[in-house]
């Protein structure tokens, strides 16, 4: 059996690993947790990155695992050549493009990435756990929470992972052994999926980002649409967003597997949707043709703070999900009045004087900031960072009528000060000049707070990543909450 019939048919924990090189590209956490696993299944592992912490490398030394660390990140070092791996399992951060994969594929090297793998070793523990996937532009993280919290409230065994920051290697390794896993899956991931057979599936909107890394919108847009791929009972979309009804229809699933649509408007059968600010079911009971059920109220879910519209429209998608696979209505109301949203996802910072100073540094593209403009109408925005080949100006015109000021943050803020000087050029815009990662937040909060008056707002929705000035998102936010906190002391 040749190397690629060989990796072809491990399909199982308990298939033969033994001896098989794989060279592992990246060592963040999944990358570890892949060159983890694969020490754990007998494999001859070594791991290629461009950076790593101490930590990770002292590990991969405890394992045995070598490490080549390739700074410029341009080429094929000549240990991996060497080495001749059997297979590679490539971490999200490579481009498809990069001369590692171009090299591979000329060398008929199989290449996977860490979801394909975890598939394939999922039965370690007992009987394998239904997988349900969770992507789209916006909304992934708080939407694999949500449907973790009904199933766990249902009384199933459930483990959020992915993309989430758990991967999934880790979750399919714990010796508890669960019923579902809720996996967060990126546009990244999705790009080198194969083999996984999702239960239910959903596509929460897609809108460009990541344009960079994937070569254009459409290119974005196919890689996403293939969480619908082989889905056994649903295919979640959104009746709003024409282009993820269009993925279930052209998805080739498992035989019998419904599509099943959600939305702010009223709900058809086999629908989920709002009446009369009353979220209702019209799916998954006998009756649908004639009757619905209540799931909760925009009243019940503003004591939470998920009452805004695009929080509604994940209670809904995960509901949708979470009631595919059993969970009872009972169940995910009682879910929904115990559940808090994470850090940095529309939170809420401070209230003073009638202004609020709302968090949303996980706006990391102008699709989310749009959803945190939206729900406000006298804003002072805090914008900017890297924005991954994707323009604001459309976010520009159409918010512009919401905007008090703009205080725009970010190494290169040539693009997004263009933006507002051609549409909205009355606009007061401030730059944030310092380059200095712990006086940004200090001098925008500063700016901000020059223009407020009662009944402001003052948002953080960078519509960018944060990685040219922050570690990331939540330290942006951080040191966004403590300029803010700072500033309102007495």
């Amino acid at each position: 059996m040749n190397n690629a019939s060989r990796c072809e048919s491990l399909h199982s924990w308990h298939a033969d690993w033994s001896g098989l090189r794989v060279a592992v590209l990246g060592l963040g956490v999944t990358g570890f947790s892949v060159a983890d696993t694969l020490v754990e299944l007998g494999c001859n592992v070594i791991v290629v990155a461009k950076t790593a912490d101490t930590l990770r490398l002292d590990m991969c030394s405890v394992l045995g695992i070598p490490v080549i660390l390739d700074a410029s990140n341009d080429g094929v070092p000549p240990d991996l050549v060497e080495f001749a791996p059997d297979l590679i399992v490539v971490s999200p951060g490579y481009h498809p493009t990069h001369p590692i994969l171009t090299w591979s594929a000329a060398n008929e090297i199989s290449v996977w990435g860490d979801i394909e793998l975890a598939w394939r070793v999922r039965d370690k523990v007992g009987t394998p756990a239904e997988w349900i996937l969770v992507t789209g532009t916006n909304g992934k993280t708080t939407t694999t929470q949500l449907t973790a919290h009904m199933l766990l409230h249902a009384g199933f065994r459930v483990a959020p992972c992915g993309n989430i920051g758990v991967p999934v290697l880790d979750a399919v390794r714990d010796p508890a052994g669960f019923d579902f896993f809720v996996v967060e899956i990126s546009s990244y991931q999705l790009h080198s999926l194969r083999h996984v057979v999702p239960v239910s599936s959903v596509c929460l909107n897609v809108a460009p980002d990541h344009l960079d890394w994937h070569g254009g919108f459409e290119a974005y847009v196919a890689a996403k649409a293939k969480v619908y791929a082989n889905t056994k009972v649903a295919c979640v979309y959104n009746r709003a967003d024409a282009r993820t009804q269009r993925m279930v229809e052209d998805a080739d699933v498992t035989e019998g597997a419904r599509a099943i649509g959600f939305g702010l408007d009223s709900p058809g059968p086999s629908d989920f949707g709002l009446v009369e600010g009353i979220l209702l079911d019209r799916a998954f009971l006998d009756n649908r043709h004639a009757e619905a059920l209540e799931i909760s109220t925009l009243d019940e879910l503003r004591a939470n703070g998920l009452d805004s519209p695009h929080m509604v429209n994940n209670v809904l998608a995960a509901s949708a999900l979470a009631r595919s696979v059993g969970a009872s209505i009972e169940a995910i109301t009682e879910a929904l009045r115990s559940f808090h949203v994470d850090a940095h996802r529309y939170e809420t910072v401070a209230e003073i004087d009638g202004v609020t100073w709302i968090d949303d540094s996980k706006a990391t593209n102008p699709h989310a900031a749009d959803a945190s403009l939206s729900a406000n109408s006298s804003i002072v925005w805090i914008v900017g960072g890297l924005l991954k080949g994707v323009a604001i100006d459309d976010l520009v015109t159409r918010h512009v009528a919401r905007l008090k000021a703009a205080i725009v943050i970010g190494v290169d803020r040539t693009e997004v000060v263009r933006a507002f000087a051609q549409h909205a050029p009355h606009l007061p815009v401030v730059e944030v000049q310092t380059s200095e990662t712990e006086s940004v937040m200090e001098v925008a909060v500063g700016a901000a707070a020059t223009f407020v008056a009662h009944g402001d707002v003052v948002l953080l929705a960078p519509a960018a990543a944060s990685m040219d000035q922050f570690t990331d998102y939540a330290q942006r936010g951080r040191l966004f909450a403590e300029a803010v906190r700072s500033h309102l002391e007495p």
